[in-house]
């Protein structure tokens, strides 16, 4: 008699345990996996975002990016002039960009407002290359050129971190552009325009830290304001020299 009871009793305990309780457990395993999956979607970082597939495209590219000194106002005529003789002197496979970085500002003349273009970083060209003898004498010799910034003959690259910080703006400022113009932009999104400064509180020779732009966390000397276009012409101290840049009074704030 007892041993039909210990032969059938646990049967039916375990049974009873994987119909009642497995079959809801395995749906909510499921269902928190799916949760995970989908979370994990929202990480990733967004493939349409102009800022993202510029970092993308950047580092995919072969060379190290080099800054090279040129006579101010002579930024563009050096791009120009390198870019012949980069064909000239068969370096294709060895200088494979030029950028002269520039950056779009409201210009206030007259009482009449116009977007213009203006260049960032005055008196230097960023160039992607591999550096040999070859190719650091086409750049070097090229008419307007001083020189490399650092080491003469042995210039040290920039990191991909601070041509990030060059040339995102630029960017930046197209995608906004280009989201103003197709209706896109969203109240709150990167594509809004920034609240204009109303009174400014600088006086020229102010010392003060650039907040915002390729030059943030940079200090800067303001030696003239234009109480207008709400912007101020500064120098700041660029690889080691004073240079002549132009920033909003957002962009800056009093040390």
């Amino acid at each position: 008699m007892g041993l039909p009871l210990q032969a059938t009793e646990p049967v039916d305990v375990v049974e009873d345990t994987s119909d009642s309780e497995g079959l809801p457990g395995d749906d909510a395993e499921a269902d928190a996996a799916d949760e995970a999956d989908g979370g994990s979607d929202g990480d990733e970082p967004d493939e349409d975002d102009p800022l993202e597939r510029f970092r993308r495209e950047l580092w995919a590219k072969p060379g190290d990016w080099f800054v090279v000194h040129t006579y101010s106002g002579m930024e563009n005529r050096v791009k120009s002039n390198l870019e012949n003789r980069i064909i000239s002197l068969n370096m294709e496979d060895y200088i494979h960009e030029i950028v002269v970085p520039t950056e779009e500002v409201a210009e206030i003349k007259n009482g009449q407002r116009k977007m213009v273009r203006r260049t960032v970083l005055p008196g230097y060209v960023l160039v992607r290359m591999d550096l040999t003898d070859e190719s650091w004498s086409a750049v070097r010799h090229t008419p307007s050129v001083t020189g490399f910034v650092g080491n003469s003959h042995q210039p040290v690259p920039l990191t991909m971190s601070e041509v990030e910080d060059m040339l995102a703006p630029a960017v930046v400022a197209r995608a906004e552009a280009e989201a103003v113009a197709t209706g896109t932009s969203t109240p709150g999104s990167a594509t809004t325009a920034k609240k204009p400064v109303e009174v400014a509180d600088f006086d020229v020779s102010d010392s003060v830290m650039v907040v915002d732009g390729p030059f943030a966390t940079l200090h800067a000397t303001i030696t003239e304001i234009n109480g207008e276009s709400q912007r101020v012409k500064a120098l700041v101290e660029i690889f080691g020299r004073e240079t002549p840049v132009e920033l909003s009074f957002s962009q800056i704030q009093k040390v």
